[in-house]
């Protein structure tokens, strides 16, 4: 398998990869440093994957830091929509040549709040061909 996008060929990397890299795709940055997803070894760790292997974050792309943004509430809230204590677990990345092509990015919140909902929500994103 490979970590890294290949050179010359367009690729997507698309997933719960559990880690919210940035503080700002985290609800409280120093409360959660110690807890899994967001420690430092983990963002670290994501963030070397993304530059090593000539990644880009499709979604940053088009949604900069440091707009706040979370793609996963738990399930343990009451109130996830009013506590608003989510993170950004969820990426799509896409190689060298394709944040140009970025035409639209949505994250669907609104998901968070139907009937049996998952604890992540889906992520659109709108590419020109």
């Amino acid at each position: 398998m490979r970590a890294d996008a290949e050179p010359g060929v367009a690729s997507i990397l698309v997933g719960d990869l559990n880690i919210a890299p940035y503080e700002e795709d985290v609800w409280s940055h120093k409360q959660l440093l110690k807890v899994v997803s967001h420690t430092p070894i983990e963002t670290e760790g994501l963030i070397r994957i993304l530059n090593e292997g000539n990644w880009r974050d499709l979604v940053r792309h088009h949604i900069p830091l440091p707009q706040k943004l979370y793609t996963w509430w738990s399930y343990r809230a009451k109130d996830w929509d009013g506590a608003d204590k989510g993170r950004r677990l969820d990426h799509v990345w896409g190689s060298d040549g394709l944040p140009a092509m970025v035409r639209d990015v949505r994250v669907l919140r609104e998901a968070r709040g139907w009937d049996r909902p998952s604890d992540h929500v889906p992520i659109l994103v709108t590419l020109d061909a």
